[in-house]
């Protein structure tokens, strides 16, 4: 890639919209340090894909900052370096078709991966239901991400799901467009914030059946308008 592609209009604007996702992770407190990625596809089939740069804060990250790397983990343009560790995971789930990867390590919903259940219940509150038939789990916690093998691994048990849960590590969710992925990353960290705390009480819990969770489900997917107007809100202010 030429650096003047590096700074057309398309792909300037994907920089910008993957550094703002990035910032709002870490004005929802979605951070942690420096690790973990967030990455998008190039729309021309090129198997390329932008990412976050080893050694920033996701507070501190502008569309400057992105790089964008090659399948194999090969920095093409961007001034910073690769954090190595992002390629085996990014680049394994990306060739499952997936255009838009975000990683995290996210407080509430890694506590949900530490529990026998591992995940989410879809069939509580109304945030949860948005993701009912939509989540796999990875139960097999196997170590740091330092190779293909488990990178491959992770995409394996995710397959068609949107949303990975990575037992004892943390979630993977991944989206057709940044702006879809990261209202989903929020809405399930909120999900997650609210099983947690129900959960603390004691009480017993009450479930919806699946029928009305697997149609709360399809509402949620079938209007995306609220999804672009949240991240054009969050480009507002941050």
């Amino acid at each position: 890639m030429h650096a003047e592609d590096f700074h057309s209009p398309d792909v300037a604007g994907l920089r910008a919209d993957l550094a703002l996702a990035l910032r709002a992770a870490a004005h929802h407190g979605l951070a942690e340090g420096i690790c973990n990625h967030f990455s998008v596809e190039l729309p021309d089939g090129s198997d390329r894909f932008l990412l976050n740069p080893r050694g920033l804060l996701w507070s501190e990250i502008q569309a400057d900052d992105i790089i964008l790397v090659a399948n194999d983990g090969t920095r093409l343009a961007g001034r910073h370096e690769v954090e190595s560790t992002a390629m085996f995971i990014h680049a394994a789930v990306h060739r499952l078709g997936k255009p838009c990867v975000l990683h995290t390590h996210m407080p509430y919903a890694t506590a949900l991966t530490l529990t026998a259940d591992r995940a989410l219940d879809t069939t509580l509150s109304q945030n949860a239901m948005r993701f009912h038939g939509r989540i796999a789990v990875d139960a097999h916690y196997n170590g740091l991400a330092l190779d293909d093998a488990e990178g491959e691994r992770i995409a394996r048990a995710m397959g068609s799901a949107d949303v990975a849960f990575l037992g004892n590590h943390g979630v993977i969710v991944c989206g057709e467009r940044l702006a879809h992925a990261y209202d989903d990353l929020y809405f399930l960290e909120r999900a997650c914030l609210h099983q947690v705390l129900a959960q603390s009480t004691g009480r017993p819990l009450v479930a919806v059946d699946e029928a009305l969770a697997r149609h709360v489900g399809e509402q949620t997917r079938g209007e995306r308008l609220q999804s672009e107007l949240f991240f054009e809100a969050l480009r507002r202010i941050l």
